[in-house]
């Protein structure tokens, strides 16, 4: 897998934007005349939520997941000239360049755990998944899971591997449980961790994670620091999830401690 497995496509027409999402995405047309959920390298994480959707949704279509296309979406400077909201504006000036779109699944309704049944399974499946990926966004209050065509469908990993905001020490985050597995929307039905622990980490392989590492684009990871090349960022990042895939079994305890507690 490389870059090319990703389309790019320019977006053509700012459509409206989503304001439940804390950092404004938006539903924005491009020129293959699709319509996107464009996130956007300027809002306040900037691109490293872009790096956290594209690993994320990557390594979740790579495990058999559901997961809309991700595209790179090039944001001309011509957009930020004709938006009459001033927030919404500076965001599209702050945004010229590179950014990150999902198709946008067009009649999806949220998943509600109330209404929406989920088998033990695939719960577990997700469970270990955002413990791979320290994804703090799945709760009941956000879920970030679509139903489209009677199917569950994964979204928005933008507030995944957030130990990128702190990167110093990545090597002790990277074997540490992730404790906020607690407030996951499905823990109460993740029954079959150890068996999706067997099943994920023998696919999760180095090459794999390493491939797509390789998606990130260079433009998003110059000016992080005065002594990482971009080489060296993609680096961490791929020791940081296959250290974290290796050592899988303490996140997979917490999650069953967590299970345990709730139930």
């Amino acid at each position: 897998m490389n870059q090319e497995n990703l389309r790019t496509v320019a977006v053509t027409r700012y459509v409206m934007p989503l304001r439940e999402g804390g950092s404004l995405p938006a539903i924005a047309e491009a020129d293959d005349d699709f319509l996107y959920v464009l996130k956007f390298r300027g809002a306040g994480q900037g691109v490293k939520a872009l790096i956290a959707e594209l690993i994320g949704g990557e390594i979740a279509r790579a495990l058999g997941f559901k997961v809309p296309e991700i595209v790179f979406a090039t944001l001309d400077e011509a957009f930020g000239r004709t938006e009459p909201d001033e927030e919404i504006q500076d965001l599209l000036k702050a945004s010229v360049g590179l950014n990150l779109g999902l198709h946008y699944l067009s009649g999806a309704i949220s998943f509600d755990p109330a209404v929406n049944n989920v088998d033990p399974l695939l719960a577990s499946r997700i469970v270990w998944l955002d413990c791979l990926l320290t994804n703090v966004d799945r709760t009941a209050r956000n879920t970030n899971m679509l139903m489209w065509n009677k199917e569950l469908w994964l979204i928005d990993h933008g507030a995944a591997l957030y130990f990128h905001h702190s990167w110093q020490n990545w090597e002790q985050q990277s074997v540490r449980p992730f404790q906020h597995i607690k407030d996951h929307v499905l823990i109460s039905y993740a029954t079959e961790l150890e068996k999706v622990n067997n099943e994920f980490r023998s696919k999760l392989n180095p090459p794999l994670i390493e491939s797509i590492i390789s998606l990130l684009p260079e433009e998003w990871l110059f000016g992080w620091s005065d002594s990482e090349s971009p080489a060296e960022i993609r680096r961490v990042y791929a020791e940081f999830l296959n250290r974290r895939i290796a050592n899988s079994e303490i996140f997979v305890k917490e999650a069953q401690h967590a299970r345990e507690s709730f139930v």
